[in-house]
């Protein structure tokens, strides 16, 4: 566990094995204790495991704070609720639904990873309508003793919500501040389909600045004391990286020679700004053909593409 702020921790759920790709962010007091992006089923273990050194049983567990719904933030939810029911699930309105009926949500998930899913993922439990408190932004809302100010953060996804601790000057920022795998000022944007919106993730961005927080917790990974310039380095890589989507999106091409002309700039790009073995890291925490397929959407569906 590393620490963040008084009563404010986080923990690497060891994805795959792998080191800072997912982190939870673990909030405690005496009325109980949050978590942030639970991750997925599949390093259930590792969080429980990160939770019992603290001295935190799953039933002292009563909040789960979600800014997303992908499986990578929210796929324990389920089961974790169903292993402790009084856990109370707090999502955006248009995440809601896919939590109590995750059909559609593994269907679309199905399509991008295929027989890859269990072995990422995990299981993922529909969560009783009863536990789930649904978010729209704008809201207050208190969860281990804090109150905590939501902010409807679309870009990512349509469903983003953010959450910000005045009290300790903490902004959980899920995906909407990007990919960080290290102290070195790079912030890569994760844009998988199905509804990625530049413009929307921009506004988005801005609003997280205007908070002024002092430390941004992000899933993909860790904390950063450096929120303006953190978000002024996604900015400038967002219209990097839809920049090549679009050059790569007119070019005469198939589909799939397109896919390999965006992974091999995008890896070059990725270079251009770190050592070879970090940008791997950068890659598995959002593979650069899932961040195609969401641009090459964006551009298309706004008319831009070769005739």
């Amino acid at each position: 566990m590393q620490t963040i702020a008084r009563g404010i921790t986080y923990t690497d759920l060891q994805f795959l094995g792998l080191p800072r790709v997912i982190a939870t962010a673990v909030l405690q007091s005496p009325a109980g204790v949050a978590l942030v992006d639970p991750g997925p089923s599949t390093c259930l273990d590792t969080l429980r495991a990160a939770l019992t050194e603290q001295g935190i049983s799953l039933g002292d567990v009563r909040t789960l704070l979600l800014t997303h719904i992908h499986l990578d933030h929210a796929g324990a939810t389920g089961t974790l609720v169903r292993d402790n029911p009084d856990i109370q699930v707090y999502v955006h309105e248009r995440g809601a639904p896919h939590m109590v009926d995750p059909a559609k949500l593994l269907s679309s998930a199905g399509r991008l990873y295929g027989n890859d899913m269990d072995r990422l993922w995990g299981e993922f439990l529909p969560v009783p309508q009863d536990n789930l408190h649904v978010l729209g932004g704008g809201e207050r809302i208190t969860a281990a003793d804090r109150e905590l100010e939501v902010a409807y953060t679309p870009g990512h996804a349509s469903h983003h919500v953010s959450f910000l601790d005045r009290s300790s000057g903490v902004a959980f920022v899920g995906d909407t501040a990007g990919i960080r795998t290290g102290a070195d000022l790079f912030a890569m944007p994760p844009t998988p389909p199905p509804d990625i919106d530049i413009d929307a993730w921009k506004a988005s961005v801005a609003l997280i600045d205007r908070w002024k927080a002092e430390t941004l917790f992000v899933t993909h990974f860790g904390a950063y004391e450096d929120p303006s310039a953190h978000l002024a380095a996604l900015v400038e890589h967002l219209d990097g990286f839809a920049a090549l989507a679009r050059a790569i999106v007119e070019r005469e091409a198939t589909d799939e020679e397109r896919v390999g002309m965006f992974t091999a700039e995008a890896r070059l790009y990725l270079q251009r700004h770190m050592p070879n073995a970090a940008a791997a890291v950068y890659d598995q925490a959002a593979p650069l053909s899932q961040c195609w397929l969401g641009l090459a959407r964006y551009w298309k569906k706004r008319g831009v593409g070769a005739a």
